[in-house]
């Protein structure tokens, strides 16, 4: 019933609606639970096969048994020297999960991005990933390699183990991810509406789309240079000191950024250039950068005076 302890049958239809596809918030909603409710029941009773009810029940009902009569019913279980109830921060993983999935990114994605999002650290390696989903390795390691595509998470090497690591430039790295996607929806669709015509109702339906998803692009693109700005300045600042030409990857090492980083802040400098005030950068042909005056600022006259 609602509000009380979670039945056989109750499981049995969260199973069911799980295989159907239907989101947390769904099946609260049908049951009258709260989301958390049932977050926590199916992130704690998960096997590898997923969320089958009566292992869920079988589980839950040993889970009971071994409890110390002695512990009082609302004493957290803490989770780390931080005081935090650990059955509510999983709950919350999983909803923080959850939302993501909504958005559009894959299930296991999601759940290894919120697992990794909650630890303090912000560090976990694949065997303990694999231990905390219950998921198999391979799927930890397709979850990585795509929130590695996105510049959601990197990777780094402790002796013979390798890190997962979270920090707190994910939303820069996601956002400019989301601008470059963006871009390409503007590219296509504005060739679409030429190559159908615009007078036609196909043509028409692109250019409709091309426009809107062209309005998203400004709007992102003036974000996108308020983000960057700093690193722009600071990628700037080192191309200035080394005084020569640099490529990306040996901005990278010299700044300690992942490469995504350090592309995004010369893509904006370069793009953006005002934003340097009278220094831009420039490329060569063999994709290094180099820091340049903004010749630009200066009129014919000026120039000639300063034997330029």
């Amino acid at each position: 019933m609602p509000g009380g302890r979670l039945t056989l049958e109750d499981r049995r239809l969260i199973a069911a609606w799980l295989k159907d596809g239907h989101g947390y918030a769904e099946i609260a909603r049908r049951l009258g639970r709260p989301t958390s409710t049932i977050s926590r029941e199916v992130s704690r009773n998960s096997g590898h096969s997923g969320y089958r009810a009566e292992e869920a029940s079988r589980v839950t009902g040993e889970r009971a048994r071994r409890r110390s009569p002695s512990r009082s019913r609302t004493t957290p279980v803490v989770a780390n020297g931080y005081g935090r109830d650990e059955e509510a921060v999983r709950a919350f993983e999983a909803e923080f999960a959850e939302m993501m999935v909504t958005t559009g990114l894959p299930r296991m994605t999601a759940r290894v991005l919120a697992c990794l999002a909650v630890t303090d650290s912000g560090v976990l390696t694949a065997a303990e990933l694999t231990r905390r989903l219950q998921v198999s390795p391979a799927s930890i390691s397709n979850a990585v390699a795509y929130l590695e595509t996105q510049g959601m998470l990197k990777r780094e090497r402790d002796g013979r183990r390798e890190l997962y690591v979270v920090d707190g430039e994910i939303p820069q790295r996601a956002w400019a991810a989301s601008v470059r996607s963006n871009h390409d929806w503007v590219e296509v669709t504005y060739r679409g509406a030429e190559l159908l015509g615009t007078a036609t109702p196909a043509g028409t339906r692109m250019d409709d789309l091309a426009r809107f998803y062209g309005r998203i692009h400004e709007a992102m693109v003036d974000t996108d240079i308020a983000i960057y700005v700093g690193d722009a300045l600071t990628a700037l600042a080192a191309l200035l000191h080394a005084g020569r030409a640099l490529s990306v990857s040996a901005l990278s090492d010299a700044l300690g950024w992942p490469a995504e980083r350090v592309s995004a802040a010369l893509r904006a400098a370069e793009e953006y250039p005002h934003i340097a005030g009278p220094v831009t950068v420039v490329v060569s042909g063999g994709g290094e950068y180099r820091a340049v005056p903004l010749v630009e600022r200066l009129t014919a006259a000026q120039l000639e005076a300063l034997g330029g």
